[in-house]
């Protein structure tokens, strides 16, 4: 039956130490089952759904917060989280609610002075009652620390004594989670972090400490720094004794990116407990069609080959289940566009849980009341609720894990042999003894797209935009395009990454070189704001950027055709000028050859 919220609640605020434990609410007995690990119980999580934008939303432009956790809960343009939205979340078919969480730009000394951390008893008290709400309603409850305003990059600060800190500060606040959360059964689960763990060390956003200034980590660095971040984690929850000695904790991945997590310079930590460790990644692939920001400019998905790279990327962390931990995808999804759902969301969505079937993997879809509307308890699409209520755990009780498996990896193989091979007949198509030139784009507004990423796909495309590409056979003057003025919008605003990438370049034509002659835009030249450089990032495709913020640290091996590669970089456009805000074409004159 549908549920309308209401407008208005009485909060009720724990008083006292903030640290101190919660009472038991009425819907968990805090029992424990020690017998039962974490690959056994992540089939009991069913379906998970994230409570998005809510208890993580924080402005770090304050100072010490000490408002009304409301202000912050409502800040992102959430409703007041109560029990009858949570209820009907279970009724929907969700088992499980992860629940992101801003810990540290809520307590209630904050750390700009390197002084002790104390978390906020009010906020401890409101997100209690969330987890009492979730609790009462029969679902289990993923806690983490969620980005939170980007203190994380105190990690990566130059200044040892602020790096030192960052550790000291992220022990102090799971221990106070830990210590307030202690007597919860195990259906409450921590996670030690979200995506912060990698790149994020690096993260140069308003930062806590005035002093940290924030380096750019060796990836080894990263990984070492990951590992000992995630053996706290656990070392410091295991130390808070009573039901944490055997709680499942939930080992945020590198960068939760399956590849990067796949990496054995990945370790998991290691555990006083027996069996009771989970590992936790994401999964938005490709984000051209999950991330786009409306439906209209998102690129297509359905073919054979995207159904086949789902299930082998998501294959990847079948090692950890063989190891004995249980498999987490923390979020996915085909984010809603403004404009409403993306074309074959569901059938996106149902081979993801399909594959997380065959896989013996759980997981929690990202929602910010886009599938779920929490001001109306209901899902916002029919087909989509139908989905989730088959994919349930109520629904699939009566079936063993070896039966959920078999019938995940049937559906799979269906859905590949049933899909077509391309979207476009007549595209330009790489093989293995062609080289084939082209710019990867993404809009400013995740609106507009074309083939990002190394492997050049003239499928990954916002339906209306006329790509040029080149073949290339031998050396000379190659010009690859864009125009955007077939789009529903008719032009690109801005640009969040850029490259011109030649397929198979360091294949057939290695150690040759990219050198930019001319760049247009809307049909004027544009000066660069730097010089390009050649480089590859997989050893198959050559590249050179025009505008990657990702890239920190210039590549060793960065190549130009005349010279010593003096005044390079990856960010040759000015993404604030305003020439960039409506781009209706573009176009890239090159020379490609070996290096002079």
């Amino acid at each position: 039956m549908k549920k309308w919220i209401s407008l208005l609640m009485t909060f009720v605020l724990l008083a006292g130490c903030a640290c101190a434990a919660a009472e038991q609410p009425k819907g968990d007995d805090g029992a424990m089952r020690s017998a039962l690990t974490a690959v056994e119980a992540t089939r009991l999580m069913g379906n998970g759904i994230n409570l998005g934008n809510t208890m993580e939303a924080c402005d770090n432009t304050r100072g010490n917060y000490a408002d009304d956790p409301a202000v912050y809960e409502t800040s992102w343009g959430q409703p007041v989280t109560t029990q009858d939205m949570l209820s009907a979340m279970k009724a929907a078919g969700f088992d499980t609610l992860r629940l992101p969480v801003a810990w540290m730009t809520n307590a209630s000394t904050l750390p700009f002075d390197m002084k002790e951390v104390k978390l906020s008893a009010r906020y401890l008290a409101r997100v209690k009652e969330i987890v009492d709400y979730a609790r009462n309603a029969g679902m289990y409850v993923i806690l983490n620390d969620h980005w939170d305003g980007g203190w994380w990059g105190m990690f990566g600060s130059e200044n040892p004594d602020t790096a030192a800190f960052a550790l000291e500060a992220y022990k102090s606040m799971w221990s106070q989670i830990a210590e307030y959360f202690r007597d919860y059964s195990d259906y409450v689960i921590f996670e030690s972090a979200n995506e912060e763990l990698g790149a994020r060390f690096d993260e140069n956003s308003p930062c806590f400490c005035r002093d940290s200034i924030v380096s750019y980590l060796p990836d080894n660095e990263r990984y070492a720094l990951t590992n000992q971040v995630n053996q706290a984690f656990v070392d410091t929850v295991r130390a808070t004794g009573g039901n944490n000695a055997q709680r499942f904790l939930l080992i945020a991945g590198y960068g939760t990116n399956i590849k990067d997590t796949f990496d054995s310079r990945f370790q998991m930590p290691r555990d006083t407990a027996d069996k009771k460790l989970m590992v936790s990644v994401h999964y938005y692939d490709p984000w051209s069609y999950c991330g786009a920001s409306t439906a209209a400019g998102a690129t297509r998905w359905g073919r054979a080959a995207d159904l086949d790279s789902m299930y082998k990327t998501l294959s990847q962390m079948k090692k950890f289940v063989a190891q004995g931990y249980g498999v987490v995808i923390g979020e996915y999804g085909a984010l809603p566009g403004s404009d409403g759902f993306k074309d074959n969301a569901v059938a996106y969505h149902q081979a993801f849980l399909n594959c997380c079937d065959a896989l013996d993997f759980t997981s929690c879809l990202w929602d910010c009341s886009g599938y779920f509307i929490r001001r109306e308890c209901r899902m916002a699409d029919e087909d989509m609720a139908e989905l989730y209520l088959k994919k349930s755990a109520a629904a699939q009780a009566g079936m063993s894990a070896q039966d959920v498996a078999a019938a995940g990896q049937k559906a799979i193989q269906e859905a590949i042999a049933a899909a077509p091979e391309t979207f476009q007949e007549n595209a330009v198509q790489a093989t293995d003894d062609t080289c084939v030139a082209w710019i990867m784009w993404s809009s400013g507004d995740w609106a507009q797209s074309y083939s990002v990423g190394d492997t050049y796909d003239p499928d990954s495309v916002t339906p209306g935009l006329k790509p040029t590409v080149a073949l290339i056979e031998d050396s000379g003057e190659f010009t690859v395009s864009l125009d955007f003025t077939g789009t529903q919008q008719g032009f690109s605003s801005g640009v969040a990454f850029s490259a011109l990438g030649i397929a198979n370049g360091e294949i057939l034509h290695p150690g040759w070189c990219i050198h930019i002659t001319e760049c247009l835009i809307n049909g004027h030249p544009y000066t660069l704001k730097g010089r390009p450089y050649t480089t590859s990032d997989d050893g198959k495709c050559t590249r050179a950027n025009l505008f990657n913020e990702w890239v920190t640290k210039l590549p060793d091996d960065a190549r130009v055709l005349y010279g010593p590669p003096i005044g390079i970089s990856a960010q040759l456009f000015d993404r604030n000028d305003p020439l960039f805000s409506h781009i209706e074409t573009i176009s890239v004159t090159f020379r490609y050859a070996p290096k002079q």
